[in-house]
Formats: C-alpha cells, sequence, structure tokens
C-alpha cells in the first residue's frame, strides 16, 4: 500500500532536482528556497527508508534507489497532469488535445504539411505546437507537458527517459546571400571562411557538437569573428543585409534555398549529418490523435529530399 506520507511536492522536488542536476537549479524551477526543497527530500529519504541523491563538486548524483524511484516518479506525474488535461478538454468541449513540440528545422520544412495531413485525418482533434530549443523541449516531453517531439536525437544526457524513432538523415549548411563574395569563389576551401563574419550554433544547440567535429576534422581554429546564434528570425534577416555566412541545419532554411533568397556555399558538409525523428515517453500509450499525427508525419518524411 502506498505510504500516505509521500506528496505530489515529494515527487516534483526529485524529478526537478535530478532534471536540472543542482539544488539551485532545482529551486529556479519550483520557486523554492534551498532549506525548503531540503527538507522536502529529506522528509522523502525518511519515508523511503533509503537515501536517493548524493552531492559532490559535480552536483547532484541519483543513487541506485534514487534512479528507480525517479522513473516512476516521472511516470505518475507524466499521468497526473494528463489526468489534469483531460478533464480540462472535457470541460471545453471534449476535444482531444495533442501536444506537439518541433525544433526549427522540422518546424520550417515538414511540419505544414504534416499538419494539413493530420488535419484531413482528425479534424476534431485540438493540435497545440510549440517550438524552441533541444533542451526545453525534452524537458518538457519528459516532464508530460509535450506528448512527442520532432528533432535532432540530441547527447545522451538530455535523451534519458525518451525513446527516439529516427525519420530521416539531415545534414548542416553553410549559407550566405546569393551574391556572396563566396558564392563564385574558384576552388573555395574551409579556410577561406575565416574572412568573414560566421553565425555559429551557440552550446546547447543539437547542432552544435556536429559543426564542431567538422571545423576540428577541416583544421578550422575559432573564428575570429563570430556570432553564436540559431534563430531563424535573425539570421535570415542579418544574412540579406551583410557578408555574414551562417552553419545552419538545412531544414530551417530550406525555404530560402528553393527561392534563391539564399545559397549554400559549396563545402562538403557530409560530417554534420545526424538523425531527426520522433522522441516520445516510452511508458505512455499512444492515444487515438498521436496514432494518426505519426502516419502523416511518416508519410510526409518519406516525401522528402535526402541529404
Amino acid at each position: 500500500m502506498l505510504d500516505r506520507r509521500i506528496k505530489l511536492r515529494h515527487l516534483e522536488a526529485v524529478t526537478a532536482i535530478a532534471r536540472q542536476g543542482s539544488l539551485k537549479g532545482a529551486c529556479a524551477e519550483l520557486h523554492l528556497t534551498q532549506p525548503a526543497l531540503s527538507k522536502t527530500l529529506k522528509e522523502l529519504e525518511q519515508t523511503l527508508g533509503a537515501a536517493l541523491m548524493t552531492r559532490d563538486r559535480g552536483g547532484v548524483r541519483l543513487t541506485p534507489e534514487g534512479e528507480v524511484f525517479l522513473e516512476f516518479a516521472g511516470q505518475s506525474l507524466a499521468a497526473l497532469r494528463r489526468g489534469v488535461s483531460g478533464v480540462a478538454e472535457l470541460r471545453e468541449g471534449g476535444a482531444e488535445v495533442l501536444r506537439v513540440g518541433a525544433l526549427p528545422s522540422v518546424a520550417v520544412r515538414l511540419m505544414p504539411r504534416v499538419v494539413t495531413r493530420f488535419r484531413a485525418l482528425s479534424p476534431t482533434t485540438r493540435l497545440v505546437l510549440r517550438d524552441g530549443t533541444h533542451g526545453a523541449l525534452t524537458r518538457e516531453l519528459q516532464s508530460g507537458t509535450l506528448d512527442l517531439v520532432l528533432g535532432r536525437m540530441g547527447a545522451p544526457e538530455t535523451m534519458a527517459g525518451i525513446s527516439f524513432t529516427q525519420l530521416y538523415q539531415e545534414g548542416v549548411v553553410c549559407v550566405g546571400r546569393v551574391d556572396h563574395p563566396l558564392v563564385a569563389h574558384p576552388g573555395l576551401a574551409p579556410q577561406d571562411l575565416l574572412d568573414w563574419p560566421i553565425l555559429y550554433p551557440p552550446e546547447g544547440a543539437a547542432i552544435r557538437p556536429l559543426v564542431d567535429r567538422w571545423c576540428v576534422a577541416q583544421g578550422l581554429g575559432p573564428f575570429p569573428d563570430r556570432i553564436d546564434c540559431v534563430s531563424g528570425a535573425f539570421g535570415r534577416r542579418f544574412l540579406r543585409a551583410s557578408d555574414a555566412l551562417w552553419f545552419i541545419s538545412e531544414g530551417v532554411v530550406a525555404p530560402e534555398i528553393e527561392d534563391r533568397a539564399l545559397t549554400a556555399l559549396p563545402l562538403d558538409l557530409d560530417l554534420t549529418a545526424g538523425p531527426v525523428g520522433l522522441m516520445t515517453r516510452p511508458e505512455t500509450a499512444a492515444s487515438r490523435s498521436r496514432q494518426l499525427f505519426e502516419r502523416a508525419l511518416r508519410h510526409e518524411a518519406q516525401s522528402l529530399p535526402r541529404s
């Protein structure tokens, strides 16, 4: 029988600490003071009769008991959130709601076509779309705020408790305006990029380690004139008014390349190709709406040109 001393705040405390990797980060997320959060964690450990976490200079680490408890605490919170949402949806008229997150390359290139097909398959489903960074969207998926996320596979530490199904491969391109001096540069080499302003993926961006790896393989040192940015709105506008070049997922700028608003430099960037796919929580049963959305997604993904 479940010990009635275990409360919702205990589950939220453990999942937030594990997600943030520190008490300080969890306090900010939960809007609690550190003594209050420490007290909540201590209460739970005393109730369970086991230490769930240890602290060291690297942050907070889960004990084996903590790993077990975290898995089921996360599932419980996700189920509870879905239950609360389900009641709200019934009160609003009974329409099923599907919450989908998409990284920018998928949001621009694939999502409009997927949504059009999905709405034909399930016209009564209320679709809630979110875009954002890989870290933000996967955290919302892990917490149960989102039902699924579309995008590149992230680093192992960001994919805990997430199932990934590959749909296609996508590479990074280096783009500039169509009349950029390097477009017609004979014998273009990676070292030629060092003379120009560069928009570079920031820390935490899914493509950052791929572009870093490509630069190392080409013998490129740090770019002397660099802006760290993956903002599609800024990048498109800035490139058209400057001599800057932009390392970005091909899907983000595919429409601009097709419309000849931007052009991809003829560089071999095959090393940056990575899997793009569907991320879900494996312990969550797929609703009818999610099944239909995944069907529409796979159909449209198959029609994409391969990088």
